[in-house]
């Protein structure tokens, strides 16, 4: 005889998964608007995706062209990739970031031996885990080697993040006005924006005219930067894009870098390149600054590195900046700095890429959709401005005289974008996910993914046209 309870087990039944309706009420009741959603006045709830498409909780799908803001250059639900992070998974997904592990090792060298070989400078490479904390850990970086410098210069229309530090070197006043500054707000310089300088001047022209008025800074004490005496520079370092990304996907004059980097060496100021969302072949090259012929300092790096499955970003600077004897242990510290999932992914897109020609690849596609783009600059008079390198585009939308900006209609083309009616052929309907950026927000950015096929180019300017002609009749 026994006391022991016999316990009638029964399966458990799984709850049914929530309707669209449901989710939107529960999303407007318990979620934050302030991590960015909201833009739009009813975002989609997308429900999977694949190579260049997501798609909603209905099916209907949508060709991405601006792939989660860059982070994605590979193509959603990349089947190489995503096994790196299964392999990872299974074998060590997490450890602590005061111990080693093999991934975050090859990783760093692969990173640092492309940019000894592309700059000739030897440099280390120092992980973190977003965009805007690899850009606080290089305001560290700088002003440890600076000597304790709190100053940095930034362009207007540049973009490095909404952290404290990292709103401090952001042109745009929104992100501070609320929360205040972070130690000193940075002296913000004007970008070699061609379609928006001096008319009449060729585009190299307007690049040495740029460079020159901020050469001016130094001519005399009373500019508030130089002292002449001293031969001491306020200003530690200048945080630059070279593509704006934020700022409308602005492409510089080709001999703008190289001169401003004179003026810098020249006054010991430190060059911080942030290619977080140009870097991992975006423009055609491995970092988007290789196009002009400088050597940086310090390049900050993220989003791409692991086509968007694990946060991971992180920094190169050149070794006498970030040596241990200058830069120990514990000067910064994340505990999702260098995770083992992030860096194993990163590292097979690292082979990836070195395998693969994506060079010439994404070369003769950004040709061929600027080429398409052009055409129908041509055609319609509210496009003022088209540009492109790489896969990084730009169409800047304009009143009819081609020049004043256009916010309204840009607004209205993203908006009908979305709604998921545009003619895809053969009798099926699409979305089409777009971005606005710019400093009179009037620019679509169009960041597709590297993998996008010569037919959804095709597709890609089908559905813009059908969207421009729409917006011309209101």
């Amino acid at each position: 005889m026994t006391n022991a309870v016999k316990i009638k087990t029964q399966p458990v039944s799984q709850p049914a998964a929530l309707t669209e309706s449901e989710l939107r009420v529960l999303e407007r009741e318990y979620c934050s608007f302030g991590d960015t959603v909201h833009y739009l006045e009813r975002p989609p709830i997308f429900a999977r995706c694949e190579g260049s498409w997501v798609y909603d909780m209905e099916g209907m799908p949508f060709l991405d062209l601006q792939m989660w803001y860059s982070a994605v250059n590979f193509g959603y639900a990349n089947t190489r990739l995503s096994a790196a992070v299964k392999r990872q998974l299974e074998a060590l997904p997490q450890v602590a970031s005061q111990y080693l592990h093999r991934e975050k090792i090859e990783l760093a060298a692969r990173l640092a031996r492309h940019n000894q070989q592309a700059f000739g400078r030897k440099g280390r490479i120092h992980f973190n885990v977003g965009g805007a904390q690899a850009i606080e850990d290089s305001l560290k970086l700088v002003r440890n080697f600076s000597g304790g410098k709190s100053l940095m210069f930034a362009f207007e229309g540049g973009y490095h993040g909404r952290t404290l530090g990292a709103s401090s070197i952001t042109s745009s006043y929104r992100y501070r006005r609320r929360f205040g500054h972070f130690g000193d707000r940075a002296q913000f310089i004007p970008f070699p924006y061609h379609f928006r300088g001096i008319k009449g001047m060729s585009k190299e022209d307007y690049g040495i005219y740029c460079v020159r008025q901020f050469e001016r800074l130094f001519e005399t004490e009373y500019h508030g930067v130089w002292d002449g005496k001293a031969g001491k520079c306020e200003y530690a370092a200048f945080y630059v894009e070279p593509v704006q990304a934020t700022g409308g996907y602005v492409i510089p004059p080709k001999n703008y870098f190289a001169e401003l980097k004179k003026v810098l060496d020249r006054y010991g100021i430190l060059l911080v390149v942030d290619e977080i969302q140009m870097g991992v072949f975006r423009t055609g090259k491995m970092w988007a600054i290789e196009h002009f012929g400088v050597t940086p300092d310090v390049i900050v790096f993220g989003k791409a590195i692991t086509n968007g499955l694990n946060p991971l970003s992180g920094l190169w600077a050149r070794e006498e900046m970030i040596n241990p004897q200058i830069f120990p242990p514990g000067s910064t510290h994340s505990t999702f700095a260098s995770n083992p999932i992030g860096t194993a992914v990163a590292l097979e897109t690292m082979k990836m890429i070195e395998e693969e020609d994506y060079a010439t690849m994404v070369t003769e596609k950004g040709a061929y959709f600027l080429a398409q783009l052009q055409d129908l600059q041509k055609r319609y008079r509210i496009i003022g401005d088209v540009d492109g390198l790489g896969l990084a585009l730009r169409l800047e939308i304009c009143a009819e005289d081609g020049f004043t900006p256009d916010r309204a209609a840009t607004d209205r083309i993203v908006d009908e974008a979305m709604k998921g009616d545009l003619d895809a052929g053969n009798g099926k309907r699409c979305g089409l996910v777009l971005d606005i950026g710019g400093y009179y927000k009037n620019v679509i950015t169009l960041a597709p993914a590297l993998t996008i096929t010569q037919g959804e180019i095709d597709l890609a300017i089908r559905l813009i046209d059908q969207l421009l002609a729409r917006v011309n009749k209101t």
